[in-house]
């Protein structure tokens, strides 16, 4: 939040899903990639 000056919201899941959106856009899923983002990719995110 800091470094982008994002707006974040942070939403209860379930079964270790972790995603990033963009503007309603899926930008990173943790299901789809098998592994948490690098701090690089989430660097392009931005």
């Amino acid at each position: 939040m800091e470094k982008f000056g994002a707006d974040v919201t942070l939403t209860a899941s379930g079964g270790g899903k972790f995603e990033i959106t963009v503007d309603g856009r899926l930008a990173y899923s943790k299901k789809a990639e098998g592994r948490f983002p690098t701090e690089a990719e989430l660097d392009a995110l931005a």
